[in-house]
């Protein structure tokens, strides 16, 4: 295991970011935050990434926080626990604006901060075995750096249950309040997420990128003439941009585009 607790693996233009923490149920703490965030933020800028997995080791997605690190906090002055908690809300923001298409494999359950991840993620698939809960008011807690995320991936109504009783809930509803996009039977999850990669590399590199801005873009904005115009004019770049026109070529000549190969 590596002393951060991740793995990299590539594999044509797949990079598949690994928890391999599974002594731990691949909780986080300080270096394995720090560290994601160095990686996440390398693979964005490398051009030989299309996309991104993110995956664990072992029956546990994550189980949020590590408990030594906990231990930690405890006895931190408020600037300490201010600091640690701005870097975990980076975390977060940097998995969220990957600015390639993210797919988190989940493989069995997920509290707290891992939920976090899995919102932060385009796509998440998981298991029939998988199981989910927001547990930190249990501790006197609550789920405040990661709530961006959760509540835009599940709504403020799932969260105010949620958050509230630490319930723990099933892969079945938490495909039903949108945390999940798909549930499978756990042999068949990897063919779940190739599937998925598969349907991506259809897409043209520089449009998906430029899906993903477009969908953070005009989710926070007004409907107002400002973001027609906005629209507009990123579908008239897009026309115009040599990968559009080869797309539209290639359909129109019925070939393959360039970014598939033959």
């Amino acid at each position: 295991m590596a002393r951060d607790g991740l793995r990299t693996d590539q594999h044509q233009g797949t990079v598949w970011l690994t928890m391999a923490r599974p002594d731990r149920h691949n909780a986080m703490d300080d270096t394995m935050i720090a560290s994601m965030i160095e990686r996440l933020q390398r693979l964005a800028q490398d051009a030989s990434v299309d996309r991104l997995i993110l995956a664990a080791e072992g029956k546990n997605f994550s189980a949020g926080a590590d408990l030594s690190w906990m231990r930690r906090t405890a006895d931190y002055s408020q600037d300490e626990n201010l600091a640690d908690a701005r870097t975990l809300s980076k975390l977060m923001r940097v998995l969220d604006e990957f600015p390639k298409p993210t797919i988190a494999r989940i493989q069995g359950p997920a509290y707290g901060g891992g939920v976090g991840l899995i919102a932060c993620c385009d796509i998440a698939l998981a298991s029939s075995t998988a199981a989910f809960s927001l547990s930190e008011v249990k501790l006197g807690l609550i789920p405040s750096a990661i709530s961006p995320f959760v509540i835009a991936a599940i709504g403020a109504r799932a969260a105010r249950r949620y958050f509230l009783t630490t319930e723990l809930f099933d892969a079945a509803e938490a495909l039903r309040i949108g945390l999940i996009h798909e549930v499978v039977p756990p042999a068949e999850l990897d063919n779940a997420v190739n599937a998925v990669i598969a349907a991506l590399a259809q897409g043209g590199p520089q449009a998906l990128v430029a899906a993903k801005q477009l969908i953070r873009d005009v989710s926070r904005a007004p409907r107002d003439d400002a973001l027609y115009e906005d629209t507009a004019r990123r579908i008239a770049q897009a026309r115009a941009g040599a990968e559009g026109r080869e797309g539209v070529a290639a359909f129109l000549e019925k070939r393959p585009p360039a970014w598939r190969g033959n």
